[in-house]
């Protein structure tokens, strides 16, 4: 992260960080540099270190050094997509024979990444209730490299104490990974809490209009940094420039987002509280949620995901998700558009089956920052 602008608020680092103006014109944003190679001034001469875009890329380059600065980390890279990211970060970090322990409670892609494809490849892994330090503790071998934690969680809203679990990563000699997806880090900072690297969907949150897929890595050590840049131009699912400008620029308006998404979600997980078809509200924003204190200490507000349970089990749910009007039924989140989905048939399919399948009866919502007043009455409507 550049110190040039290491003491100024979270709001005036997604405007600024990475951002400066245009040397050639004065723009203020970014010029979406769309090329695949750069003019050399002579063999070796390169112009601003840029030879090759899947290298490096100037659009790209301004989105990295945003993503640094708003984690709090060294070094951001940005990917073609979330999985992209893990991927690469995977491959960087563990070897045949290595060891990680994942969380209870993930994105199903997560869940297919290390059981279908990394464990092909000789890395084995097992399941923790990351909400609880001693479970991970208990977790740990000794050939465990990575702690992998999400919170808050994906689609059960479960929250990890990120510095206790980051005693206990330090404690194993294993690097601490927060896919901080859910909170954006304008709620949440894990490099702060003790986190060796921040992966995010910026897909989510960060790109925040449903129009771009991309995937990010934040180092808090330079050295990690380096290594996993290394394995990013090795592999070369980066970031296209068109992706990583749609990503900066919705990164300037994330923290106003960010405060609409959870006021919003806020009052429609109050509402699901008092209704007689709703068995059970998954938020971190309720006082009664196991994880309340914990992500009232490390977050500044619960964030825009909900779940709740629905009397009368996964076809009651389905019902509920195919009479929403208002709220889009669709996979992803993170928009300014409501979602609804089932995830057991929908973004947890691959997990049925395992140590992570979610209830049938489980419903999730990404709550948008449309007027509160339409989405609750949308809601109420399709809960009959």
């Amino acid at each position: 992260m550049s110190d040039q602008h290491s003491s100024h608020s979270f709001e005036t680092l997604a405007i600024h960080a990475g951002n400066t103006a245009d040397p050639l014109t004065g723009a203020v944003v970014p010029p979406i540099y769309q090329v695949s190679t750069y003019k050399q001034d002579g063999v070796g001469g390169l112009r601003g270190g840029y030879e090759y875009s899947r290298s490096a890329n100037p659009t790209r380059t301004a989105l990295e050094e945003n993503l640094a600065a708003i984690e709090g980390g060294r070094r951001g890279l940005a990917f073609a997509s979330g999985l992209a990211a893990e991927d690469c970060l995977l491959r960087t970090l563990l070897a045949p024979g290595d060891h990680v322990v994942i969380p209870n409670d993930a994105y199903g892609g997560t869940f297919r990444l290390f059981a279908k494809v990394v464990s092909r490849w000789g890395v084995e892994w097992s399941v923790a209730d990351t909400s609880d330090p001693a479970a991970v503790r208990a977790a740990v071998t000794p050939k465990t490299k990575v702690i992998w934690v999400e919170t808050p969680s994906n689609p059960l809203l479960g929250i990890t104490d990120i510095a206790a679990v980051a005693d206990v990563a330090r404690g194993a000699g294993a690097k601490l990974v927060v896919d901080n997806t859910f909170a954006s880090p304008y709620l949440q900072q894990p490099i702060a809490l003790g986190a060796d690297i921040v992966v995010h969907s910026l897909t989510k949150y960060m790109g925040g209009h449903s129009d771009v897929v991309g995937g990010a890595l934040i180092a808090a050590d330079e050295r990690v940094g380096q290594e996993l840049a290394y394995h990013q131009n090795a592999m070369g699912a980066v970031a296209g420039p068109f992706d990583a400008w749609l990503v900066l620029r919705g990164i300037k308006t994330l923290p106003v987002r960010m405060d609409r998404h959870s006021e919003n979600a806020g009052r429609v997980a109050e509402m699901l509280t008092k209704h007689p078809k709703v068995t059970k509200v998954l938020y971190p924003g309720l006082p009664e949620h196991p994880g309340h204190e914990i992500a009232a200490k490390q977050m500044k507000a619960f964030g825009g995901m909900v779940s709740f349970r629905i009397a009368g089990g996964e076809e009651a749910a389905v019902e509920v998700c195919n009479r929403a009007k208002l709220f889009t039924l669709g996979e992803s989140l993170g928009g300014v558009e409501s979602l609804i989905e089932h995830p057991g048939r929908m973004t947890h399919a691959s997990v049925v089956g395992s140590a992570l399948e979610v209830p049938g009866d489980l419903v999730r919502l990404s709550v948008g920052i449309e007027s509160g007043d339409d989405l609750l009455a949308d809601l109420k409507q399709a809960l009959g």
